[in-house]
């Protein structure tokens, strides 16, 4: 299965410290990866989330709170569709050492987020 990321997706909406608040949208599976040099904090605020890491699977319900250990090799997946905050180091690329079409740069993060704002990726 392919994933389909539609803005805002991830967008960085706060800063905290040396930390980066994120809201994403996911449908599908986005592929696995790690992040080697931070802990990667998943809030589902709509839908549930799937992550299956190496050694076993969660899966995360609306309200629902997950951390992936730093360097923990995961691939997160919603099969229809679902809404999350993520909070990750500022450094932290968002598809870890994997590069997609779903991958964003910190600059598209980085746009400021606009009301009606649903065109897909871009």
């Amino acid at each position: 299965m392919t994933s389909s990321l539609h803005a805002p997706s991830p967008r960085a909406i706060a800063e905290v410290d040396e930390h980066y608040v994120k809201v994403a949208r996911l449908q599908g599976t986005l592929g696995w990866h790690s992040h080697e040099h931070g802990d990667e904090l998943f809030l589902v605020m709509q839908g549930s989330l799937r992550i299956d890491l190496e050694a076993r699977s969660v899966t995360l319900a609306e309200g629902d709170l997950f951390v992936v250990p730093k360097g923990a090799l995961h691939n997160p997946s919603a099969p229809d569709g679902c809404l999350v905050m993520l909070i990750e180091n500022k450094s932290t690329r968002h598809t870890g050492d994997f590069v997609g079409k779903w991958t964003r740069s910190l600059e598209e993060q980085l746009r400021p987020v606009q009301c009606g704002d649903n065109r897909q990726g871009r």
